[in-house]
């Protein structure tokens, strides 16, 4: 067996970043469900480490954003004390953002200087890198979709930014496994029903999403059925299939049905496909890919009966507990997934084959 080459506290510098990131997607997650994303009106990287200190700075804070639409549509009339509640969270995911930022660099700086990390993972933190640079731009674009005509984020931009913190998350935690991994190439199993159950996992992130965007749970609240049916007719009007009710999706039914429908329909495929992955794992002689197996299907079961209780308790508000704890169940989901495609791909078989 190939002796691991990077030292333990390289490795743990790798793993605590990636419980942080893990833990910046949640905190997103909450500031998403509390509609607090707009609260802080600025994009100020230096200056806005410090919260309002004072009353007075508390104040402008509050004015800046009563010149938002969320506020003159949604929010109007709320407290001070109210606002202060919305600013925290968003003001955490940015402050954690920024923590991430020095406990990333300050350590890489000093593994650099000796000499602790050869090019191959020099690369994959380059890769990092970039994911996080383009998370931060692009949580900032998403922000300032919302500052113009909507009282909300756009959805299409909040899925898509998501996406790129699920990315990031991805390309990290495929770099842990790289820096802890001992072994070497071996013979592949299931290539193509794992690549299958990957992007399956990835389709279905993206278009909760896209659902979360929209609230599109308050508007049908309701499982198995999408308010009274199966399939809303909505979705069988030809006139109804216009580019201006994808943009406009918050003016009408369409897009909310057309999401709801996608995105149980995608969950009861991977579903059926995540289990025969499993069953296909557990029947195998190898104890990893046994124990992938049953942690994937007992995630997958749990992930949809998390979606279930979310849907029906969003009535008038998004249940954030619920929601929180979907979100945060998919990124393991994923990570299970991941662990199997990198797995997969450096499995030796044990000495009994």
């Amino acid at each position: 067996m190939q002796i691991n080459k990077y030292t333990k506290t390289l490795q743990w510098w790798l793993f605590i970043g990636l419980v942080m990131v893990f833990f910046q997607v949640v905190i997103g997650g909450i500031t998403r469900l509390t509609e607090s994303g707009l609260s802080i009106t600025k994009w100020e990287v230096v200056t806005g480490t410090l919260p309002p200190m004072s009353e007075k700075d508390w104040i402008e804070e509050f004015e800046l954003y009563k010149e938002t639409p969320q506020y003159s549509s949604i929010n109007k009339g709320m407290s001070l004390g109210d606002f202060k509640f919305i600013y925290f969270w968003e003001y955490i995911h940015r402050l954690w953002a920024r923590v991430m930022g020095l406990v990333f660099i300050i350590p890489f700086v000093i593994f650099l200087v000796k000499k602790e990390m050869d090019n191959r993972l020099l690369r994959k933190l380059s890769l990092v890198f970039l994911l996080a640079c383009l998370a931060a731009t692009f949580g900032w674009i998403m922000v300032a979709s919302g500052l113009i005509k909507r009282p909300w984020v756009n959805a299409y931009k909040l899925s898509i930014h998501l996406l790129i913190a699920f990315a990031v998350y991805v390309s990290l935690f495929w770099t842990w496994l790289f820096s802890i991994s001992t072994q070497t190439s071996g013979k592949k199993i299931l290539g193509g029903l794992i690549s299958l159950t990957f992007v399956l996992v990835v389709f279905q992130i993206f278009l909760g999403g896209v659902m979360a965007g929209m609230k599109a749970a308050l508007v049908y609240p309701t499982w198995p059925e999408i308010g009274t049916e199966y399939m809303p007719s909505i979705l069988m009007e030809c006139n109804q299939w216009t580019w201006d009710n994808f943009n406009n999706y918050d003016k009408g039914l369409f897009m909310s049905a057309l999401v709801h429908f996608g995105h149980r329909m995608i969950a009861y495929i991977l579903l059926i496909t995540g289990l025969f992955l499993s069953y296909k794992l557990i029947k195998t002689d190898n104890k990893t890919y046994n124990n992938i197996g049953f942690f994937l299907s007992g995630i997958l079961l749990l992930q949809v009966i998390l979606g279930i209780i979310t849907v029906i308790n969003s009535k008038g508000n998004i249940p954030v507990l619920w929601g929180v704890l979907h979100q945060g169940l998919a990124l393991i989901l994923l990570s299970c997934v991941v662990y199997l495609v990198f797995y997969n791909r450096k499995n030796i078989r044990s000495a009994s084959n």
